[in-house]
């Protein structure tokens, strides 16, 4: 792997392609940014891979268009964050685990005073999940359940004897995404990840509230009518967003965008 952008004095050690970086260095490179003085803010943070054509998925999923670095960057991304948030389609269809600890990343998770493993919140607005899964029987620790307050009592309750938390953060049946980001920070979680599905990451773009894109360039053409990495109806103003890394291996564009 190598670095394309920045190149610096510091990193310019970084830019030979002849050798896989370690997971200390892929940490270091996806740290979040440091909190200023006072009452941190959440940092919500997007991590998607999209073909050439913009294709967020082939036949429904996304790892035919991975790589296993890019999946080497997903679980730092992982190692990093406080909390994953992820939409229901996508738990559905991905079939969503619970995340396992990683020796590697348990110094800096401790040092960060973060539990062993981020959590796994799903935002649903019906609550039609598989509640015996051990994504929410067997988490390491307790999976969130964002939804509305007009949800349906009996998915909430079985939700709760699965063993998940549930939090609301709508008035409504919905969930709302700046809502949603509050409520995870009230409970300590601000270093927040998204892993779709593309129409939870247009609502994110949509109320404002999403603040870097990490996005893998996939050197693939698919064609077909896949879903792009972020669905929804179009914002008025479209959102400007700045490139503050760039790596490259074997054709793969791995970039990081912050809201500029």
């Amino acid at each position: 792997m190598r670095r394309l952008f920045p190149v610096t004095d510091q990193t310019s050690a970084m830019t030979s392609g002849d050798r896989e970086w370690s997971l200390d260095e892929l940490a270091g490179a996806y740290a979040y940014p440091e909190p200023a003085p006072g009452e941190p803010r959440p940092w919500l943070r997007a991590n998607m891979v999209s073909t050439l054509d913009g294709a967020a998925q082939h036949e429904g999923r996304s790892q035919p268009i991975s790589t296993a670095t890019d999946m080497r960057i997903f679980g730092t991304l992982r190692g990093l964050a406080d909390v994953v948030v992820v939409g229901a389609e996508t738990v559905r269809q991905e079939g969503y685990r619970p995340a396992r600890a990683r020796a590697e990343f348990a110094p800096r998770r401790e040092a960060a005073g973060q539990t062993p493993v981020p959590a796994i919140a799903v935002i649903t607005a019906s609550l039609d999940l598989d509640f015996s899964l051990p994504l929410f029987t067997s988490p390491l620790v307790p999976t969130l359940v964002l939804t509305g307050a007009a949800a349906a009592p009996d998915k909430v309750a079985a939700a709760e004897k699965a063993g998940a938390r549930v939090v609301i953060a709508g008035d409504g049946m919905g969930v709302e995404p700046a809502r949603a980001v509050r409520a995870l920070a009230e409970l300590g979680h601000t270093r927040l990840l998204t892993e779709g599905g593309p129409r939870m990451l247009g609502q994110f773009v949509a109320a404002g509230v999403l603040d870097e894109l990490c996005l893998t360039v996939s050197p693939m053409l698919t064609v077909g009518d896949a879903q792009r990495i972020a669905g929804g109806p179009a914002v008025a103003v479209p959102h400007r967003f700045a490139l503050v890394s760039l790596l490259e291996e074997e054709g793969f564009l791995y970039s990081r965008y912050q809201r500029s």
